[in-house]
């Protein structure tokens, strides 16, 4: 009798941690230096793979991208997007991939670390310049427990699960 061990919790770790829009997120993790299982982890954070997903707050996409970032991060890399036609442009998958993408590249070179860069992508870069002005987070990241929202916190915590857990499978 042949016996088959089958790794049932990876296998579901593989369907709940899915790897949707590979070729996207390869091709944009290699052209911004970024580890693409950080990039899974934010967009299974911020919309879990749905390409229309529209916040109550206006963010859309798959990385859930405010329209002026969006506008803002476009224009460094000269992606031409008009007015009229942003929310059209955000839901399209390769482009919300390429900003959200060139967005957290940017929040990683200007903190210097991924867990203060994943802050800034959900608290905004005043607020997390503010807690480290105030000496609420440290500069360094190394204590993220101290983020004072308990939305950005959490999402952050996820963040950094889901971004080890991608990196396992």
């Amino acid at each position: 009798m042949i016996v088959i061990f089958i790794d049932i919790p990876t296998k579901i770790q593989k369907i709940v941690y899915k790897k949707q829009y590979s070729e996207y997120v390869t091709k944009y993790a290699n052209e911004y230096n970024i580890d693409e299982n950080l990039i899974y982890a934010v967009i299974k954070a911020e919309s879990n793979f749905k390409n229309d997903a529209k916040s109550s707050k206006d963010a859309m996409g798959l990385m859930q991208l405010m329209k002026d970032t969006a506008k803002e991060v476009s224009q460094k890399i000269n992606l031409q997007i008009d007015d009229d036609k942003i929310e059209q442009k955000l839901l399209d998958v390769e482009i919300n991939i390429n900003l959200g993408t060139k967005y957290l590249s940017d929040l990683i070179d200007r903190y210097q670390n991924i867990e203060l860069a994943v802050t800034a992508y959900n608290a905004g870069i005043g607020t997390v310049n503010n807690w480290i002005e105030k000496g609420i987070i440290k500069s360094d990241g190394s204590d993220i427990e101290n983020i004072p929202y308990k939305e950005t916190n959490n999402y952050v915590r996820k963040i950094l699960r889901d971004y080890k857990i991608y990196s396992n499978l």
